[in-house]
């Protein structure tokens, strides 16, 4: 796997800036950290180098100051909203992260429960943290926001929401996903501060899009195809080309956004240290890009795979046509084609081949194998014996498992368990070479491979069922597929 990003040089010119913020506003300051703290695997798939938690490495350092409020929309919990990644709720992946930032010393403070319109299923998450022992908050929908700044900023707009109790200066705005209104929620803190005689800052630490790249950049183009579901437009930031003839990147939310948080530093200290969106954010992280091209290269894959996603999604009742539609326009303006997926056409000649679904994956040094549909294994579990045999320089012929481990495991599913199909997924093969390692040095040898498949790329013919699908991501394998199910049955598991 090539490399394209240097996160050491990253972590120590971010770090190095945030100290430089926080000193620049006396007292309190909240931050609004833009994407993901933990698991950042987008940024990890679209800069290789860059590492899922850098960002936690960083504010670890600050955590003796330091405390976590998290935003989740109301309208996301009542509708089950799910992220692509992980493949947990919204809801679900706010506990995750309370439990995953205790783990490591952060102080989580409260959740702020954004667009709060009383949705039921909203107010019994709220109940449920609540008695978990975890403050809550309610932030309300505001008429006309984010374009009638008078009333916005009043005792009629942000005054309306719930002030949040906090109590250490520095303040870490973070959400499960964006469009969450963690800016809203910032915003909304510095007049209710104003209110209570507190002065307070604010600023942005916002990965994507990077304000020093070109628009049209495809790592900046994999942002915005990362967000299709949100329509975010990158765009160029006119205050900051108006205030300093400069050009740079921003995206349209945090654009239309500006005006409002002008209005608030005006209101509080007669005057805004702002110019533009771009002054807002504390990005150094096109500094670190040590090889453009591989970045390039990684990001047009995101495209792409973004595209699969978005087109299964549209199958499966999950996303809506105009995502797609997003997805497509970008794809035609970067020239982007699934021919450009050599697993693609792989895994869609060894289906016609065989008649049935299949799988293809290259492996880092660009080898290309496949998995097909048999009597006793599914194409992904084929998929994953025949590349960890590859990897290990193991002969394809050989047989990894022994029938005595496959065989219970076929009469559990069933005899017991009440499946009808004896062949086995990807977890169970995994189980029983595990096993099987525990006698046969191949077998171990093929264990030991697994690491490897990490950001290995794959592809389905057929919509994977969903314990393959979590497997793969597990094993940290970007994963395609083609927006079909293998049979016509209207219930998919």
């Amino acid at each position: 796997m090539r490399i394209g990003f240097d996160h050491d040089r990253y972590t120590a010119m971010q770090s190095e800036n945030i100290r430089k913020r926080i000193d620049a506003f006396g007292g309190k300051l909240y931050l609004e950290l833009g994407g993901k703290l933990f698991d950042d695997n987008h940024a990890s798939r679209v800069l290789p180098g860059f590492r899922p938690d850098s960002k936690v490495s960083m504010l670890l350092n600050l955590k003796e100051q330091a405390e976590l409020v998290i935003a989740i929309s109301a309208d996301d919990i009542e509708k089950s909203k799910v992220r692509g990644d992980s493949g947990i709720t919204y809801d679900a992946e706010v506990l995750r992260l309370i439990d995953a930032f205790r783990g490591i010393g952060l102080y989580v403070g409260s959740v702020v429960l954004t667009r709060w319109r009383g949705q039921h299923t909203a107010e019994l998450f709220r109940q449920r943290l609540e008695k978990l022992g975890v403050r809550t908050f309610r932030h309300f929908p505001i008429e006309g926001y984010p374009y009638e700044v008078e009333k916005i900023v009043s005792d009629d707009g942000f005054g309306q929401d719930e002030y949040i109790e906090t109590t250490r200066p520095l303040v870490l705005v973070t959400a499960p996903g964006p469009g969450s209104g963690k800016m809203a929620v910032c915003l909304s803190q510095l007049y209710q501060e104003h209110k209570r005689g507190i002065k307070a800052g604010y600023a942005k630490f916002e990965t994507f899009p990077i304000w020093n790249l070109p628009l049209n950049h495809p790592v900046n183009m994999a942002y915005e195809a990362a967000t299709a579901d949100l329509d975010d437009v990158n765009m160029i930031d006119p205050y900051h080309l108006d205030a300093y003839g400069v050009t740079t990147v921003n995206y349209n939310r945090d654009v239309e956004i500006f005006p409002v948080l002008n209005a608030v530093f005006e209101r509080i200290y007669g005057s805004s240290p702002y110019k533009s969106p771009t002054d807002m954010g504390v990005n150094t992280i096109a500094s670190a890009i040590v090889d453009d091209e591989v970045c390039r290269d990684a990001a047009c894959q995101e495209i792409i795979r973004r595209y699969y996603a978005a087109r299964c999604s549209m199958v499966q009742g999950r996303t809506e046509q105009r995502e797609i539609d997003t997805l497509q326009r970008i794809m035609q303006k970067m020239g982007l084609t699934g021919e450009m997926r050599p697993v693609i056409a792989a895994a869609r000649q060894r289906a016609e081949e065989t008649e049935a679904p299949a799988l293809a994956m290259e492996l880092p040094d660009g080898r290309i194998v496949t998995g097909k549909t048999s009597n006793l294994l599914g194409p992904s579990a084929a998929l994953i014996l025949n590349a960890l045999k590859a990897l290990g320089g193991i002969d394809k012929e050989e047989k990894l498992m022994s029938p005595m481990v496959i065989e219970p495991i076929q009469s559990l599913k069933c005899d017991y368990l009440g499946n009808h199909n004896p062949r086995l997924h990807s977890d169970e093969v995994l189980v029983a070479l595990s096993i099987c390692a525990a006698a046969s040095e191949t077998a171990a040898l093929a264990m030991r491979q697994l690491p490897k498949l990490a950001g290995c790329e794959a592809h389905s013919t057929v919509i994977l069922p969903s314990v393959d699908s979590n497997i793969f991501k597990r094993l940290h394998v970007n994963i395609t597929c083609d927006a079909k199910y293998q049979t016509h049955k209207l219930f998919h598991k």
